[in-house]
């Protein structure tokens, strides 16, 4: 982190202004020259409909910082490898700055191509960026800082056990960073010797944090005597301090549930203060003074979601929620000044920016509801000029830049120029009711070509978590069908069952204690509210969502499967009683979820697993799942794959990804996902149905073969 106040919104993860006055900037910047990027498809020039192969080259911004000045915006650029054609791999990422000012000139390319930079931030003179990178030959990333004048990057901080996040001291010459404690040579000579065994769950490293100065080779990073395991670390902006969250382990479950905010010196680790707060643990940052500080939180151990926003005075005591009792979330947040803070809220389907006190009192919106869902947020130095990250229902995230007087964030990036060839279908927000009354609200992509009084199969995108929620900006990825379904002929619906968040503490808590409840029975009365307003065809009805949608899929596969003609599941649980036994967040499970544990009831949870009704299961069931998966073990889907099969009773197929975890990472992976989806639902929904479609896939794009 540096000078410049920001925070990036993920997991995601992964949507400005107030009394701000300033000069416009007047310098443009001298920009090096740009390595252009080798990854760019080339598009069809006619307007079309979207394609999964569009879905696979789709670029986004995902993070954006202000410079502490305020007169460029350093950001990342996620550019996807094309399959087929590039060694397989996760999107590049690539450094773009802009001028802050819309006349300042495009963006360019800093650190482009084949590359992986992360963790940008800019040194507190503006006159850099720094970033970590595994470059050339590297066995681990470095610390690299490439002058806005332009010029080669140059290593900063180097490190046997590689550079994580960091935070730069206020005088700009050194560095606190993260990186995961080495092996001891005794380990790494047993290694080399076959002795690669693992001890699960004793001998994972731990991560520390350690403090170098900035192109020094002759000085060894020094590491501080923190106890536990460092998630972030941020350098007081005044003094010789440090800021940061720790967990008792490096184990997932702890850093869920167990993570706890400190001060601590930064010359040698003594603890100086911490901070009371029980549950989940988000961001972290020290207010422009240094004299407070503010995380974000649970309201309290048994709140699903890091939403709420505590401040605290710098040494220590019990921190203020400034979000208290409001039903709303606050997804990203930055100081402005010693006294107010911005923040991104999420209010159901929307986004805005919101100017807080710091000691309480009256929350100003700065940017209230509008197109566009803000997920990130930066502020220059002064608090006077701001950069975020924002999508909508026509694009994927791009950067926005707003300054004081201005009415509106302006859009600063087109990273996808071809989407404009393409067609889109009306997105809408959606309000029904829930049979015991309960108001939910989803998104909904109505089918392309849509004729009125038509009724249309149905695809239901189940959102994972339940933690996480819906909102009205773009909704087509890999695994959501969204505008690809819809220019088939589809209607998508984004519901936000109960359990979800963006609606405050309340309404994300309503599923506690009843998994596959309620929950899962506003799933049915939102097919049955698309059907009376006479979208829908009621035969024609398809789900899939992946986590805890795939939960979801699973159980209207089988508990509801009267309801459903076709699903895709992926990453899902099947059973809930082997699943506690195979994941690596059994605490957060029983916390915020279950809220008692498995072996008190068996026979409760055995009745809200979908492997109990696989005998009623008549819907044909596409089964995807990493095979790395640490969260919800590919066992899940094995499970209720053989249940289905030896029951004969509809088609089932699964498919399993090597080297993929929760979620799949890889470019290749991605599309054969999005190949699939599309395939299953077409082939059940709108084709014949009956024997499943072939299991092997044409991966060229027709576009292409036809120019060939």
């Amino acid at each position: 982190m540096n000078n410049a106040r920001t925070l990036s919104f993920a997991l995601v993860l992964l949507p400005l202004t107030a009394t701000w006055s300033f000069a416009r900037a007047s310098r443009r910047p001298v920009r090096p020259r740009p390595r252009r990027s080798t990854t760019a498809w080339s598009a069809p020039s006619a307007k079309t409909a979207l394609t999964p192969f569009d879905v696979a080259r789709v670029r986004a911004v995902t993070t954006a910082v202000v410079s502490p000045d305020g007169k460029h915006v350093a950001y990342v650029l996620s550019v996807p490898r094309t399959p087929m054609v590039d060694d397989d791999g996760a999107n590049w990422t690539e450094l773009w700055v802009a001028s802050h000012a819309a006349d300042g000139g495009a963006p360019r390319a800093y650190v482009g191509g084949k590359s992986d930079v992360s963790n940008v931030a800019w040194l507190p003179d503006s006159s850099a960026i720094a970033f970590t990178q595994k470059r050339g030959d590297d066995k681990a990333s470095s610390l690299w800082v490439i002058a806005l004048a332009g010029g080669e990057a140059r290593k900063a901080v180097a490190s046997s056990a590689g550079v994580g996040a960091f935070s730069f001291a206020p005088d700009g010459k050194r560095v606190a960073f993260l990186a995961t404690e080495a092996d001891s040579d005794a380990r790494k000579k047993a290694k080399e010797k076959g002795f690669a065994q693992e001890i699960y769950e004793e001998d994972a490293r731990f991560q520390r944090v350690f403090v170098a100065t900035l192109f020094d080779d002759a000085a060894k990073p020094r590491a501080l005597g923190i106890e536990g395991h460092v998630h972030q670390v941020r350098w007081s902006p005044v003094n010789e301090t440090l800021l940061v969250s720790t967990a008792p382990t490096p184990l997932v479950d702890d850093q869920y549930m167990a993570q706890t905010v400190k001060v601590v010196d930064a010359t040698n680790g003594k603890e100086l203060a911490r901070f009371a707060h029980e549950g989940k643990l988000g961001e972290i940052d020290w207010s422009p003074d240094g004299k407070k500080v503010a995380f974000l939180g649970g309201a309290d151990l048994h709140d699903p979601n890091d939403a709420r926003l505590f401040v605290a005075d710098a040494n220590g005591g019990k921190p203020v929620d400034l979000t208290a009792g409001k039903a709303l979330d606050v997804d990203a947040f930055v100081w402005q000044s010693p006294e107010h803070l911005m923040a991104v809220v999420s209010q159901g389907l929307h986004t805005s920016i919101e100017k807080l006190p710091a000691a309480r009192g009256d929350w100003k919106t700065i940017v209230g509801r509008t197109t566009n869902v803000f997920t990130t947020l930066s502020l220059s130095e002064d608090g006077q000029r701001g950069a975020f990250v924002a999508n909508a229902a026509d694009h994927p995230p791009e950067l926005f830049t707003m300054s004081h007087g201005d009415a509106k964030p302006a859009r600063r990036t087109e990273s996808n120029p071809w989407l404009a060839e393409r067609r889109l279908a009306k997105q809408e927000a959606i309000t029904w009711k829930a049979k015991d009354g309960v108001e939910l609200q989803g998104v909904l992509i109505r089918p392309l070509d849509e004729v009125p009084g038509q009724r249309y199969p149905l695809i239901v995108y189940v959102h994972g978590g339940p933690e996480a929620h819906e909102q009205d900006g773009w909704q087509t990825a890999y695994a959501k069908p969204g505008q690809v379904a819809a220019a088939n002929g589809f209607a998508v619906f984004h519901p936000n069952y109960r359990g979800s968040t963006g609606r405050g503490v309340e309404f994300s808590e309503l599923s506690q204690g009843d998994p596959a409840g309620k929950e899962f029975d506003d799933l049915v009365d939102a097919v049955d509210h698309l059907v009376s307003i006479g979208l829908v065809d009621p035969k024609r009805v398809g789900v899939t969502g992946g986590s805890y949608g795939g939960y979801a899929t699973a159980w209207c596969s089988t508990r509801f499967s009267e309801r459903f003609a076709a699903g895709v599941m992926f990453v899902g649980i099947s059973n809930k009683v082997s699943k506690l036994g195979t994941t690596d967040i059994p605490n957060e499970e029983y916390l915020v979820h279950a809220r008692h544990r498995v072996w008190e009831d068996w026979n409760f949870f055995l009745q809200r697993s979908p492997i109990t009704y696989a005998g009623q299961s008549k819907t044909p069931l596409l089964i995807l799942h990493g095979k790395d998966d640490p969260r919800v073990n590919p066992g899940q889907s094995r499970e209720l794959y053989r249940h289905l099969k030896l029951r004969g009773q509809a088609p089932v197929r699964l498919v399993l990804y090597p080297g993929e975890g929760h979620g799949n990472r890889k470019c290749a992976a991605k599309l054969d996902y999005s190949l699939r989806m599309h395939q299953w639902f077409g082939h059940y929904l709108q084709g014949a149905g009956g024997a499943m479609p072939a299991w092997e896939l044409d991966y060229a794009e027709p576009t292409a073969k036809k120019d060939a």
